[in-house]
């Protein structure tokens, strides 16, 4: 059961965070528990978390901001094991380093930097860039198919939506004329220097054929043409 003190804080926190969203960070408390919240994280440009959403929750104490609250995520991010605590400072695994004037926005902010880095802590799992590429690329379909995602960030749902529909139209859509022109003119490319080697070849033999026999063949013919008419003159 929280306390008086627990819920006037987390309130506090959640009209602070409406008023000034943080960035890369979206937190809103469960509509039946004020004491925990659910989170998403957006990848950072220019890292292997780049265009992911990773969904997770935060799970706060009764005596908060007295004590620290627990952390998990549940999306796979490459970075994190799904559904087992985080251990960071600001977490429950070092109540001893606790500092009562930390927020909801600055615990996020908090994991977010953390997860940008490669240290090994408890919680924590080695894959490489590709896979976190891979992992980001997927995680709003995978964000979508948990009710809770669904019900407390309506605006990622519409967003995953929008994504899937450009996808399909961009498969479904037809060539434009102007790829269409670029193929046929490749294809005439290809075909016309063949049918135009075989109509070369053609007008080269025709030529041959017209040329008829050389010179020195015709001038032997006379001579002898000439020889064999001189025979009957020579005879008288």
């Amino acid at each position: 059961m929280a306390q008086k003190a627990s819920i006037k804080r987390l309130q506090k926190e959640y009209r602070a965070l409406c008023k000034e969203p943080v960035s890369h960070v979206v937190a809103r408390p469960s509509p039946n528990d004020i004491l925990e919240w659910h989170y998403v994280l957006e990848g950072s440009d220019g890292t292997p978390f780049a265009g992911g959403y990773y969904y997770g929750k935060i799970k706060f104490p009764p005596e908060y901001p007295y004590k620290p609250p627990g952390i998990t995520m549940t999306t796979p991010s490459g970075r994190f094991i799904t559904q087992k605590k985080i251990c960071l400072s600001m977490s429950d695994f070092h109540p001893e380093s606790w500092n009562p004037m930390w927020s909801v926005s600055s615990i996020l902010t908090g994991l977010l930097s953390f997860m940008m880095d490669t240290s090994p802590t408890t919680g924590s799992v080695n894959t490489t860039v590709a896979e976190k590429q891979q992992l980001a690329k997927s995680s709003l379909a995978f964000n979508c198919k948990t009710p809770a995602f669904r019900k407390l960030f309506p605006e990622y749902v519409e967003k995953y939506k929008q994504q899937e529909l450009a996808e399909q139209t961009r498969q479904t859509s037809p060539k434009s004329p102007q790829e269409s022109n670029t193929k046929a003119e490749s294809e005439k490319t290809v075909v016309n220097p063949t049918k135009e080697d075989s109509e070369g070849g053609l007008k080269e033999k025709r030529k041959k054929k017209k040329q008829g026999l050389p010179a020195w063949i015709i001038v032997l013919l006379v001579s002898v043409f000439g020889a064999v008419m001189a025979l009957p003159l020579l005879q008288l």
